[in-house]
């Protein structure tokens, strides 16, 4: 690694650009730098590719009213011909933002990849980014930060997280792993076969008749797994794939009042399970790559979850027709799991013995212990992430705010935890967890089975200068949440329950002489923030200095 005259050198080994350092092998007797992978030009095997055929008749629309669907799961040959297609060719690696600075952009990451992946197949899925972002317009509130323009990830800004109890559609966070395929109702149907006693299809008429399907309408908290990925992204680096790991805040959660059935009528209806199937798998019309591999978008739950009522076929959501980019005109909703197990544009449910091998199921979504990274790790080593743990966050102030208090500090957030339970107890500290108050049950929201709670609470805080705000839930198992970020670290980057922690700019006006400051800053117009502009007037009078020096001389210890 050339280090000589290098202008970004102090960025480089001060860890700002970790991306650039060379990794060191200290297991001889020297040791030696190993300079980090690069990525040379993008090739193309073009008689490879000329052996395919006609992309736009192999990847043809299948399904009138379909629009950027494919079906793979039910034909290999298809499956071989994208795979010699994403192999024949290289495309550019996803931007390293891990191990360097976050582009300052909305969209903050573009999905290069996958969108040049779906071009490269062609056909039906040619128009799948445009189409997806179009919709993203369409559907979604203009100040929704898009952390990747394709497949969509977007989260509400932190102000607009916990405005309403009910997340508005156009604010509820999305977390697509392909394009969104547009389909209309009246072509709409799904297949539920696999071990069941009567396979068959059913159009939305069919369970959306009550007279054979009664209603159901629950208030879910749907959250994704990487919700306040950024902590640790920020703190230690973690896996990269072929979908870049969404720097995630803390609005991947939201909670929505869902109209649909329940998948055990369905079931039901189709004369039940047999040859000893214990699980459901769910295979939305979205497109997912893994390895150059092609595929839809599958995972699975166990029948018991199906069985306790606990998952839902859902049409409406708040009150509205299904949104296209949250799934429309059906999708699954699972209570109390992860959002990817709530699989949107559905096509199909295969009832099967085991846990669904696709690799959403299998290969993502896994929880590795801390000493297991890229020198180690196996898919086994991992726990397939079902349930969410508890969780907590606070939506104001943000972190390395100036806050100017009269002794409280006005925060609010929210607060969650998977499977059924529900928050108890919310609990905020200004000295960095030494000393905890508790937030009055009158400030929390609804208690319900599988929804968050929002808050809001005037924290007590008499001190000044930098502190560290720090929030934490019980749930009603009394299960908290770990102390730090570095507790809960873990190589997928998954699940980050840690408390949440933030670092203020204390400004106590109640104390006279930061009353005085402020009151001369307002007099002579002057901005306080931010803090590292230095003071635009004298601190102290000249008079005053030599005042005080007058009454406390001499400033040096006399030896005598």
């Amino acid at each position: 690694m050339k280090t000589s005259n290098r202008p970004d050198e102090w960025k480089i080994e001060q860890g700002l650009s970790g991306a650039a350092l060379p990794v060191l092998d200290m297991t001889g007797p020297e040791t030696k730098a190993l300079p980090p992978q690069t990525f040379g030009a993008l090739t193309k095997d073009e008689k490879a590719l000329s052996e395919i055929g006609d992309h736009e008749k192999l990847f043809a629309a299948e399904r009138k009213g379909w629009v950027g669907f494919v079906e793979w799961e039910n034909y290999p040959a298809k499956k071989a011909a994208a795979h010699k297609i994403l192999t024949s060719q290289t495309f550019p690696p996803n931007p390293e933002f891990q191990l360097g600075p976050i582009p300052a952009t909305n969209p903050v990451l573009p999905g290069t990849r996958w969108k040049m992946w779906h071009h490269a197949i062609g056909g039906e899925l040619t128009k799948v980014p445009d189409d997806s972002w179009d919709i993203v317009q369409k559907e979604k509130h203009p100040d929704m930060l898009h952390l990747l323009q394709f497949p969509y990830n977007g989260e509400p800004p932190k102000r607009l997280v916990t405005d309403k109890e009910i997340t508005p559609n156009s604010l509820h966070f999305v977390r697509n792993h392909g394009g969104i395929p547009i389909i209309e109702k009246e072509d709409y149907s799904f297949i539920l076969d696999g071990l069941v006693a009567n396979p068959r299809s059913f159009t939305l008429d069919d369970i959306m008749d009550e007279s054979k399907f009664p209603r159901m309408e629950k208030t879910i908290t749907m959250q994704c797994s990487g919700t306040r990925r950024i902590e640790q992204i920020l703190k230690y680096a973690g896996q990269g794939d072929e979908v870049p790991q969404a720097p995630w805040a803390e609005g991947a959660i939201g909670t929505a009042r869902y109209v649909g059935i329940s998948l055990k009528k369905v079931i039901k209806a189709c004369g039940g399970l047999v040859d000893g199937a214990k699980h459901l798998e769910f295979y939305g019309a979205d497109t997912y790559f893994k390895d150059d591999k092609t595929m839809n978008y599958l995972v699975s739950v166990p029948w018991a979850k199906v069985k306790a009522n606990e998952v839902m076929l859902a049409w409406e959501m708040n009150g509205e027709v299904l949104p296209r980019i949250h799934g429309y005109p059906l999708r699954i909703v699972v209570f109390g799991y992860i959002g990817a197990r709530s699989v949107k544009w559905l096509y199909r449910i295969k009832a099967i013995k085991e846990p669904s091998r696709a690799p959403v199921q299998s290969q993502e979504y896994l929880y590795f212990p801390q000493q297991v990274g890229k020198h180690n790790f196996k898919l086994t080593d991992g726990i397939q992430i079902q349930e969410m743990p508890v969780s907590s966050a606070i939506m104001s102030p943000w972190t390395k705010q100036v806050v100017i208090h009269n002794g409280k500090i006005r925060c609010k957030g929210w607060a969650y935890s998977g499977g059924g339970r529900w928050p108890e107890r919310v609990e905020l500290s200004a000295d960095g967890g030494f000393n905890w108050y508790t937030v009055p049950v009158e400030n929390l929201s609804k208690k319900r089975r599988w929804t968050w709670r929002t808050w809001e609470f005037d924290l007590p805080c008499d001190v000044e200068g930098w502190i560290e705000v720090v929030c934490r839930c019980w749930d009603n198992s009394l299960n908290t949440q770990p102390p730090d970020v570095r507790t809960a670290w873990n190589w997928g980057l998954h699940v980050t329950s840690s408390c949440h922690r933030i670092s203020l700019y204390s400004i106590n006006k109640t104390r006279p002489a930061t009353k005085a400051r402020l009151a001369e800053l307002e007099d002579k117009g002057i901005p306080f923030g931010p803090i590292t502009v230095p003071l635009a007037f004298p601190s102290q009078s000249w008079d005053d200095y030599e005042k005080y020096w007058a009454n406390h001389d001499p400033r040096d210890a006399e030896d005598d």
